[in-house]
């Protein structure tokens, strides 16, 4: 797979650009109105995005979440079942709709692309923003115009240069109502922060800012950019998440390139990225360095964090611009010059595709609290996963993007007047993603004790700054508010790495071709379609080949079934053969466990629940092909949660006992619903049911 494959495989890819450009071309909307009726209840809901339910008890019983405490001793505390599988887009989507993956859509982070006529298929797409069918673009033959096909939406193309006359480049992959449009039907006007799978932001809200699934300014889910001139910074191999640059610094100075979409909605050229250039000016004598970035001088000592900076991209020459903003970490002066520079953000002040609902409330935000990250996980566990930071570096980063959540939410509170506010904190996953293993389990293969002794209570410290925040909206909210903390999975270390796509070929299920050589890093190189039943895609996703689906497929319809309780017993039958233990513990197959409401076709055919502390490689979710099908867990992605849902339950505390009970993610939102007298919405009643010979 190419560089910029790889990229597309991972985000939006430059079909935003379309996206952004029709941006550029509308008007902006302003917010207005408050609450309609003052007798009615209000609620706030606080997500905290993998809250996990075993530890919030065990800090409580230590006494160090006493707003927890008021919470659970008020209305109780409870796990809540996640959902099958517990990624967060499918969790959260569950609890947005009150709908499974059969009903929303979502069953992945990824969506396979089968409008190619021949495999190895389309490259996937985000599965929570989706690209629009091909539009029509007029171009002229001489003086004669003609429709062609072309981006989503209609252009028209003079000499070299495209102009957007319509949006339309991606749209919301989430189907079903959202428990706040239910809401607004009903009068009652609702603030949505930050909610994950709701980009591009579905505007049925009082006021809506996107969260997970939004991109950066070039389409991807984050990039950043990283200088160095230690020539071992660019030996590593299968950087995800970022691009490593030499850096040339001449006689003190160094001139950097930012580079904006990858192509350029508004030309027909391909791979044709806009620039924006910096310079820094590196102190002689001193561990400083001066900044100039557009009109723009500061100064970074060695080691330290840049604010907001905004950088411009020219799409058309004098004509039409687009601004991002970014951080700059000056990580080192001497031995090596090193520079990290987050992805280039949507700037909330100036945004180039649609971040919020209206327009102007992102920017409202910032105005009043400071530019902030607008890529959906700000935290860059990418920069650590590939040694860019180090684990105090990669915590600070983190710190800084809880710290503007933090701001931004502290404004809400004070200044909300509408009747139903929820509010995302996504920091809770994202370090435990990276230390959960590290420093709380001593089986995990990368735990070492020097790293547990210094590092094991960063985890519940974040948890008490959460519990803070909850005693100071306790603290401001009148009785007949209710207060809602909700989480949409737990967490635990993941130790052992189970790679489907080989497990498959080892099964026999998948054929390779006589010359192919594993492990295969490629999309899917080196397959022989011809001979193969299923393949995976995606962290739990497993499909068949199917004749009449797939572009080559050989399993005639009516196997189906029988090749998928076939694989489904060969999965449960798998040993891990290092522990001796099931690698595997739950299987969902497509139409047994999931209600048809419109939408299974998009989904695997079959769903593997790993076993705990097993998850799903990486690789194979982007059609790699490992040499082994289990193995341990030793990069620096130590804790997880895609895995049998029944083993990573979510968290529910409320200041009073909630009139019809949630017992899982996805009944959460009915109940929420019924403290304001609402029936009628899904309620997720009718569990995921699993066949009698599991």
């Amino acid at each position: 797979m190419s560089r910029r494959e790889a990229r597309l495989s991972r985000g939006v890819g430059a079909l935003s650009a379309v996206l952004l450009a029709a941006a550029l071309l509308s008007p902006a909307s302003s917010c207005g109105g408050g609450r309609s009726d003052d007798d009615r209840p209000r609620m706030i809901v606080l997500g905290m995005d993998g809250l996990d339910y075993a530890l919030v008890k065990e800090l409580m019983d230590q006494g160090r979440l006493p707003n927890f405490r008021r919470l659970a001793d008020r209305g109780g505390l409870q796990p809540l079942e996640t959902a099958a599988t517990p990624q967060s887009p499918v969790a959260w989507s569950n609890f947005i709709t009150g709908l499974d993956s059969g009903g929303h859509g979502i069953f992945d982070f990824l969506q396979r692309d089968l409008s190619a006529t021949s495999l190895p298929f389309g490259l996937p797409y985000t599965a929570t923003s989706l690209p629009q069918p091909p539009g029509r673009i007029l171009r002229f033959d001489g003086w004669l115009p003609h429709w062609h096909e072309g981006p989503p939406g209609r252009s028209v193309q003079i000499g070299d240069w495209i102009l957007p006359l319509s949006a339309g480049a991606l749209r919301l992959g989430r189907f079903g109502r959202s428990f706040w449009e239910v809401l607004e039907q009903h009068g009652v006007h609702t603030t949505i922060v930050r909610i994950p799978a709701n980009f591009p932001p579905i505007g049925k809200a009082h006021a809506e800012l996107s969260g997970m699934g939004t991109p950066d300014l070039r389409g991807t889910p984050g990039e950043f950019t990283f200088y160095s001139t230690d020539r071992r910074q660019f030996l590593k191999r299968g950087v995800t998440g970022g691009d490593i640059y030499p850096a040339d610094l001449r006689d003190g100075v160094f001139t950097g390139v930012l580079y904006g979409p990858p192509d350029n909605p508004f030309t027909a050229e391909e791979n044709d990225a806009p620039e924006s250039r910096f310079t820094v000016y590196v102190d002689a004598d001193n561990p400083v360095a001066l900044f100039e970035v557009g009109d723009q001088r500061f100064v970074l000592r060695e080691g330290e964090w840049s604010d907001w900076h905004t950088v411009r991209f020219e799409l058309i020459p004098w004509v039409t611009s687009i601004q991002g903003a970014v951080r700059f970490y000056l990580k080192s002066l001497r031995p090596h010059f090193e520079l990290y520079v987050t992805p280039v953000q949507i700037d909330p002040l100036e945004p180039a595709m649609p971040i919020s609902a209206p327009e102007s409330f992102a920017a409202e935000l910032a105005e009043a609290t400071g530019r902030f990250y607008t890529q959906e996980m700000p935290e860059d566990t990418k920069a650590i996963v590939h040694g860019v930071f180090d684990i105090d570096e990669f915590l600070a980063q983190s710190s800084i993007a809880r710290a503007e959540a933090i701001r931004q939410y502290r404004h809400l509170l004070e200044s909300w007047d509408g009747d139903f506010l929820f509010y995302y904190f996504g920091s809770t996953d994202q370090v435990s993603h990276v230390l959960w293993g590290w420093t709380r389990d001593p089986e995990h293969p990368g735990y070492v004790p020097e790293l547990h002794d210094r590092y094991h209570d960063v985890i519940p410290r974040i948890y008490e700054q959460l519990d803070a925040l909850v005693g100071e909206t306790l603290d401001r909210i009148d009785e007949d508010t209710v207060l809602v903390v909700m989480s949409d999975h737990g967490f635990t270390s993941w130790r052992r790495s189970f790679d489907l796509n080989a497990w498959l070929v080892e099964r026999g299920y998948m054929r390779l071709d006589k010359d192919a050589r594993r492990p295969v890093q490629e999309f899917f190189r080196g397959v022989a379609w011809h001979r193969t039943r299923a393949y995976a895609l995606g962290i739990a996703g497993i499909y068949l080949n199917l004749q009449g689906r797939e572009p080559e497929g050989i399993v005639p319809p009516a196997e189906r079934d029988g090749l998928m309780r076939r694989i489904e017993r060969d999965l449960l039958a798998t040993i891990d053969p290092r522990t001796g233990e099931p690698a595997v513990t739950r299987v969902y197959l497509r139409e047994r466990d999931f209600h048809d409401r419109g939408h299974l076709q998009v989904g695997p055919d079959i769903v593997v629940g790993f076993a705990k502390h097993v998850r799903g490689s990486g690789k194979s979710a982007l059609g790699g092909i490992g040499t082994e099908f289990i193995t341990d867990n030793v990069d620096d992605w130590s804790g997880d949660h895609i895995m049998d849902h029944r083993t990573v339950p979510g968290v529910l505390l409320s200041s009073r006992p909630l009139r019809r009970p949630a017992t899982s993610l996805q009944n959460l939102a009915a109940a929420l619903l019924a403290e304001f007298g609402i029936d009628g919405f899904p309620d997720g009643s009718a569990p995921v049911t699993v066949g009698d010979e599991q």
